[in-house]
């Protein structure tokens, strides 16, 4: 029997990542289910890039597309006819008449509002709050981030842990022959560490900035390459290398399209993704499936994810995390063993298994 879903887009960038990357590759599987008939609801003008029937019905604008959600997107869900409505980044409209499902990625909002916008903890902690009270089902991309929901609030809903997949077909060990080209337009030369993720303060990147200036010396063609769109806090990134000895060696590379990043993983002599916290990290599961050897965090979904695949290191030890950087890069007996094991523990993730496990969800309350 097929379930009719619509699934809220509204609030994906022009350029996403994390969260954004999540709901494309949910719609891109969903889309071919027969068991699944998909409407994306998208801002006006954003159907396009959407497969499938797009609803282009809110306003461009995050204020009014907030304001929207709560006063016009339940009477779309009721001309649509759906049976279930996927709010896939903790909102939900709080009136609609239909099943709803929830995701919600992380509950950093509560445990340290200091990583975020003022205005925005408030805003997400209510909207959490929200969804526990009044969705059907509440979705969390990782056991981390349920238990910590569990531990935080009582939930009316039943809550289920979905990981998220990674597109084997481009982040996978072996080189399509382009990676050479593709990592020389982005002007990063070998050998280098690479970081990718949005340059935010959770993500750590002045303590890998640290780690690196201190492993510099010793290795003197090493690189840092730091990829990614700056995001809220990002200045603690750039007073970080403005302090560096070896300033000269720290490339950022702003936005990596999306074509080179899977090049930029296989060729690295190391990947750090030092974040504090994540609610998934899906760069880590991408490192690990383009075999790349990865260091990570201790006691974070990353650790949940990566499991023995990849060097772990205490959330903000810039000694650790320079020892571990300095293992990797020379290529010895650890480095191998990660990058033999990644590809290995990164199969199990699949973008096909985590839109079963929707579908799953959605026909419990459909």
């Amino acid at each position: 029997m097929t379930v009719r879903v619509s699934l809220d887009a509204t609030a994906i960038p022009d350029r996403p990542v994390g969260a954004g990357r999540y709901v494309l590759e949910l719609a891109s599987v969903l889309s071919t289910r027969d068991d699944v008939d998909l409407v994306v609801v998208t801002r006006r003008g954003d159907g396009a890039r959407w497969p499938g029937d797009a609803a282009e019905r809110a306003p461009a604008s995050r204020p009014g597309r907030l304001v929207w959600e709560q006063l016009g997107l339940p009477r779309v869900l009721h001309d649509l006819a759906v049976d279930v409505h996927h709010a896939p980044h903790y909102t939900m409209p709080e009136r609609s008449s239909v099943p709803t499902v929830v995701t919600v990625h992380d509950m950093t909002f509560f445990d340290h509002p200091e990583w975020h916008e003022r205005t925005k903890a408030p805003f997400f902690r209510r909207a959490i709050r929200v969804a526990a009270k009044k969705a059907d089902a509440i979705v969390c991309v990782s056991s981390v981030t349920a238990d910590r929901l569990r531990a935080r609030l009582t939930s009316a809903a039943p809550v289920h842990v979905i990981p998220h997949g990674v597109d084997h077909t481009r982040f996978r060990p072996e080189s399509s022959g382009d990676d050479l080209v593709a990592v020389d337009a982005l002007g990063v030369r070998s050998p280098y560490v690479a970081f990718l993720g949005t340059l935010e303060p959770r993500k750590d990147v002045p303590t890998l900035v640290a780690a690196f200036d201190r492993i510099a010396s010793a290795q003197p063609d090493l690189s840092l390459v730091i990829g990614g769109l700056d995001g809220w806090g990002s200045t603690a990134v750039s007073e970080a290398i403005g302090r560096a000895t070896h300033a000269d060696r720290i490339q950022r590379l702003g936005y990596v399209p999306e074509h080179a990043v899977p090049a930029l993983l296989r060729r690295a002599a190391a990947v750090a993704y030092p974040s504090l916290e994540e609610g998934f990290g899906l760069p880590a599961l991408e490192a690990l499936a383009c075999g790349a050897p990865l260091v990570t965090t201790k006691g974070t979904a990353m650790a949940e994810v990566t499991g023995d695949a990849a060097v772990l290191i205490p959330p903000g030890d810039v000694d650790a995390l320079a020892q571990a950087l300095e293992a990797l890069v020379a290529a010895g007996p650890e480095a191998d063993r990660v990058r033999r094991r990644g590809p290995e523990v990164a199969a199990a993730y699949t973008w096909e298994a985590s839109a079963a496990a929707h579908v799953e969800v959605y026909r419990s309350v459909g």
